[in-house]
């Protein structure tokens, strides 16, 4: 049961309600008295400086109570009943008002998740033991919990920073509309007024200024800092005050064995916030002592978070302020950012505080941020905050790294110095392929080389040698320089195939009748060591069943092939045979376009090159020349897109030359330096599926 403070008459009234459930327990009377006021300990701990809540302490018994038997509420004054079972609430609960009938099935519910509110106040905040962490080392009641004063909801948040569980419970799904949320609690939180004289600050000793001195701060920044200490006995803490428009706010303590903790039930802002009024230019560091050391680098306009880094940048979308209860100190110091066109994230160079970067930005807007990069310490690792710096190499060293600072990067936008690294290298040709791979022959080399991460569409009529073309120059660039290839060939049976590259990479048949009844069949060893080649050099993609493959199926099983062998080329062919599913809204020039967006990006962010064969569409009164890219089925992007164009074709008339003449027709290179748009010619054998170069006088 839960104490409603201005209400006292309901719980009389509930007492005669609640009669069958009163005849089951016990009714207490509690004692009056409240609990003292604690003394000051002799060690210095973070609950030794908290101020308890102003709101009215539950009284304990007079006599002691075991631990496994139930508590009940108790107020000053005031009868209570104790809370039901947790195993469910009473049976009797639909006959009680509705009250007290939320108040048991909040109860139960909170209990289910071990919370115990028998002893906490509506209407208000109370401080419970976190069931999720136990308050931590320490013990601290570290859950804060605010019930609707009405016992409809109930809302909580574990301040302990490695914790920070929270959550949200209504009495019934069906009952009140009460949408009270975390930034509720924090509204209605009741916050301290404090000051120096009330929390007991005094000047630095002595000790506490050599060791400040140690740091490379000097007295003179500490005075104009405001920096006290803490007193507790024989023990001393360094006192960081945080104050907003000369009030001081916060105040922060930290010992020499660097423990840290906070005045309880004050307002979270940041460190230094007066310095940063009106700024335009406006600094970001992880603690008070690196605020402190920027300025001996000069830099005042600087603040420190109260509350150091997270472990890692969340996963979950930036939530609204009322609910941002983490940094609900950017949100209570908004007003201080406005005028801010250039925000400098200094914080600390360890994962937690990159984190804490990314978390910063998110909120203050990445367009206007800027990071720094901490020098190296060494070959292992590098400083890890300004501090730090400033200590080993000084305050210019510093105050360069501020001046220095670069741009916060934004997903998608560059400039050039990203990538001055990769010029550099492609201008001393130092990345491998600035040409281009050869092709394997001669006559092609003019023409076309290939590229990784680019794209080449072949076409060609029907029986011109295409696809044969496109295995020939995959066997010469496995052997010229040992590239691995993804197959999607929806044309060919895989036998046939195998067969096929056999043959261009044994240069003997694969049978000895028929086409190659006059010369010598490979042998069974030579089937032997070509089937190792085929499986080393050649991944198939294949759908299993009798459905046709969509484009990103495609693309998915290559980039597997691409992270899993190491593939840096894939074929496609050819583009009639994949499902080409589209809206009913959507032209086919628009799926063309889209589909061959797909296939560029993946080349590039892979890179890997694509060849993609496509078939012309059916040419009226064709006399035998060889067909443009425009003549591709489907749409103009096919040669507006791709970065190659290609065009195979076999000569069919004995009169106007040897039917094993094949034109490679280069109608379109992207990049100059690696081709030139051209006719090349090559002889192919039947028998192998080879293809040669021929010389000058053969061509003619």
């Amino acid at each position: 049961m839960l104490r409603l403070p201005s209400h006292n008459q309901r719980f009389h009234l509930l007492l005669r309600n609640l009669s069958s459930f009163a005849s089951k327990t016990t009714i207490f009377m509690t004692s009056k008295h409240f609990l003292p006021s604690p003394l000051l300990p002799q060690t210095l701990s973070p609950k030794h400086f908290s101020t308890p809540s102003k709101r009215l302490l539950p009284s304990f018994p007079s006599k002691p109570i075991p631990k496994n038997q139930s508590l009940s509420l108790r107020t000053n004054g005031f009868y209570s009943l104790p809370s039901p079972s947790v195993s469910s609430p009473s049976p009797d609960v639909e006959d009680q008002p509705s009250d007290t009938r939320s108040l048991q099935i909040l109860n139960y519910k909170l209990k289910q998740l071990g919370i115990d509110i028998t002893e906490c106040v509506a209407g208000r905040e109370n401080r419970l033991m976190c069931p999720s962490c136990n308050g931590g080392k320490s013990g601290e009641l570290s859950l804060s919990l605010f019930i609707n004063l009405h016992g409809y909801s109930a809302s909580w948040l574990c301040f302990r920073a490695k914790c920070g569980w929270k959550g949200y419970k209504k009495a019934a799904a069906d009952g009140k509309p009460s949408i009270e949320n975390l930034g509720r609690v924090n509204k209605v939180k009741f916050k301290r007024q404090i000051t120096v004289e009330s929390l007991q600050l005094e000047p630095l000793c002595n000790q506490l200024t050599a060791y400040f001195a140690e740091r490379m701060i000097s007295s003179e920044t500490l005075k104009r800092n405001a920096i006290m200490q803490k007193r507790s006995g024989n023990k001393i803490a360094i006192a960081f005050t945080y104050w907003r428009k000369g009030e001081l706010v916060n105040c922060k303590y930290r010992d020499l064995a660097k423990r840290f903790w906070q005045e309880k039930n004050t307002e979270k802002i940041l460190y230094g916030l007066d310095d940063i009024a009106d700024a335009s230019d406006i600094i970001i560091v992880e603690g008070e002592m690196d605020k402190l050391a920027m300025e001996e680098a000069g830099f005042r306009n600087c603040v420190s978070v109260p509350a150091g880094a997270p472990p890692s940048v969340s996963k979950k979308e930036v939530p609204a302020e009322e609910q941002d209860t983490k940094y609900q100190y950017l949100w209570n110091c908004k007003e201080y950012f406005k005028k801010a066109s250039r925000i400098i994230l200094a914080t600390d160079g360890d994962l937690p505080g990159q984190a804490l970067a990314e978390e910063l930005a998110r909120r203050l807007g990445r367009e206007r941020c800027w990071r720094v990069k901490w020098p190296k310490k060494n070959d292992l690792g590098h400083f890890k905050d300004a501090n730090e710096v400033l200590m080993y190499l000084g305050p210019s060293v510093l105050k360069d790294i501020i001046d220095n600072a670069e741009l916060y990067p934004i997903s998608g936008l560059f400039n050039f110095s990203s990538f001055f690294d990769e010029i550099d290298q492609y201008y001393h040709r130092t990345l491998g392929y600035e040409f281009g791979v050869s092709t394997g022959w001669r006559a092609l080399d003019n023409l076309y080389n290939v590229v990784p991460g680019e794209l080449t569409i072949v076409t060609g009529v029907p029986n011109s040698g295409k696809s044969e073309w496109i295995d020939a120059l995959l066997c010469n660039l496995n052997e010229g320089v040992g590239w691995k290839f993804a197959l999607c060939s929806m044309e060919n049976k895989v036998r046939d195939h195998a067969r096929k590259l056999l043959e261009k990479s044994i240069k003997k048949p694969f049978f000895g009748v028929g086409y190659g009844s006059n010369v010598e069949r490979m042998s069974v060893e030579e089937l032997e060591k070509g089937k190792k080649w085929l499986n080393d050099t050649f991944q198939l993609i294949r759908c299993e069943n009798d459905s046709l493959p969509s484009i990103q199926w495609v693309l998915e099983l290559a980039r597997a092939a691409v992270l899993r062998h190491g593939v840096q080329g894939l074929v496609i062919d050819p583009y009639n045979e994949l499902d080409h599913q589209r809206p009913v809204s959507q032209t086919e020039t628009e799926y063309v376009s889209q589909m061959l967006t797909k296939i560029k990006r993946f080349a590039q962010h892979h890179s890997c090159h694509v060849w993609f064969v496509a078939h012309p569409r059916q040419l009226h009164h064709w006399i035998g020349a060889p067909p443009n890219l425009y003549d591709i089925s489907g749409s103009a992007h096919f040669i507006n897109k791709c970065d190659n164009g290609i065009v195979i074709h076999r000569n069919r008339d004995p009169e106007a030359g040897p039917v094993d003449l094949v034109q490679v027709c280069v109608r379109k290179v992207r990049n100059k330096v690696v081709g030139n748009i051209g006719d090349a010619f090559l002889s192919y054998d039947r028998v192998t599926g080879v293809y040669n170069d021929i010389d000058e006088s053969q061509k003619k």
